[in-house]
């Protein structure tokens, strides 16, 4: 079996519907992963996350390196154990925190120096001690130490970054394949991705993917995105690295983002995200509401995606009713919202949405109940994974390109 299976090809553009094979289950592809940085998706449990449809989360190697410590989560038999989560785990390598945390830390050759926030002591984070951290952690997916620039972006520091990462790259493979080999790792079926960098060079892109595509990675980030640039150089990062990655290896696009940023991304051949967003937006009282258009399931283009007898399936809310044309995010805080008595997105079928109001959710964000960020919470995490399923079946049923097209960034906050 191999790691990536390739199910269904958009004709129109590079987005493609596929399985990863991971040692904890399968991810179903394009897939969004909730950001679990602590061991915890925040507000949420592991049983919550697995019943709506999550299934592959995101940890942070920095802050878990800091507290409680690699050790401690070793002996517990890896983080999967320790936080109650039996599904694929993906970690980061640290590297984003070498550029948030610029004024605690020194990047050099051997790796970086972080002065902890915890109680100030200095560490070094090189490229080995990261993947010893994530063997210790036991994710289904690991990612090399890597280093860029922010924005605005500068060629000359852009081509440092990738010069550095890919040193930092060979290490990596080396120890990696030292632990699975020799060591005794939480878990043997682990995979190390090479990572991509170039910011919105195309030169530097294409040169950084060859890089890593030489060390034989089964899988690939695209990073250094979504840290001020606008969209159109975060697609042209895009653009620039896949043509230069295997097809049938998978891609995961760092960072991002929102479902605009998403749809965009997958239409240029990425396969999963993970972002912030969703939680970070949901604690301060912003909320993701669907607007959508009927479908008619009688149309040329699903018929020639159903069965020989013709008939499109209706058990599927996909075909049977609607999907996202657009999105908009509206702040459940404002004073309209104080006698609606309406679902936060007549659409959504979480529990915020089918047991509460939109005047009910205000009124806890007003009083400071801690139950109104929770709601929040579930519903935007609801919402980034029912959207992942939608753009799964509009390329499954061939209409992933009238969803492209139709689909809307609704910014303004409403």
């Amino acid at each position: 079996m191999d790691y990536f299976e390739i199910e269904k090809k958009d004709p129109s553009s590079r987005a493609r519907k596929g399985v990863i094979h991971t040692a904890h289950g399968d991810v179903h592809t394009p897939q969004f992963l909730p950001i679990g940085t602590r061991g915890t998706v925040k507000a949420v449990t592991s049983e919550e996350l697995k019943f709506w449809g999550a299934s592959m989360v995101l940890a942070n190697t920095y802050h878990l390196w800091q507290r409680p410590g690699d050790g401690l989560i070793y002996k517990a038999g890896g983080l999967h154990k320790f936080m109650n989560w039996h599904g694929p785990i993906f970690t980061d390598s640290g590297g984003f925190q070498v550029y948030s945390l610029a004024k605690m830390r020194k990047t050099m050759e051997v790796g970086v120096m972080f002065q902890f926030d915890m109680d100030g002591k200095h560490e070094i984070l090189s490229p080995e001690k990261s993947v010893d951290i994530q063997a210790n952690l036991g994710s289904d997916v690991a990612l090399i130490l890597d280093d860029f620039p922010g924005f605005p972006f500068e060629h000359e520091r852009s081509l440092e970054s990738i010069a550095l990462t890919k040193r930092w790259a060979e290490r990596a493979v080396k120890e990696h394949q030292k632990i699975i080999v020799d060591g005794d790792p939480v878990n043997p079926g682990q995979k190390l991705w090479g990572i991509v960098q170039g910011a919105s060079f195309p030169d530097l892109r294409k040169q950084s993917a060859q890089d890593m595509v030489a060390l034989g990675f089964e899988g690939f980030a695209i990073g250094g995105v979504a840290v001020g640039e606008p969209h159109e150089e975060m697609m042209l990062a895009v653009e620039s690295a896949v043509p230069h990655l295997p097809e049938n290896a998978p891609k995961h696009l760092l960072g991002v983002g929102t479902p605009y940023d998403i749809i965009q991304a997958v239409a240029r051949g990425c396969d999963t995200f993970d972002c912030v967003i969703p939680t970070r937006e949901a604690r301060h009282g912003r909320l993701y509401v669907a607007k959508q258009v009927e479908i008619d399931p009688t149309s040329p283009r699903l018929r020639r995606a159903a069965p020989d007898n013709g008939q499109v399936s209706l058990d599927n809310d996909e075909l049977s009713s609607r999907f996202i044309e657009g999105y908009e995010t509206i702040d459940i805080r404002l004073e309209k919202h104080k006698e609606d008595f309406t679902p936060i997105d007549a659409t959504c079928n979480c529990y915020a949405c089918l047991h509460h109001t939109r005047a009910y959710v205000r009124h806890l964000f007003q009083t400071g109940e801690p139950l109104g960020e929770r709601l929040a919470t579930m519903h935007n995490l609801r919402f980034y994974l029912n959207f992942m399923e939608k753009i799964r079946n509009a390329i499954q049923y061939d209409y992933f390109e009238k969803m492209l097209v139709e689909f809307k960034d609704y910014t303004e906050q409403k």
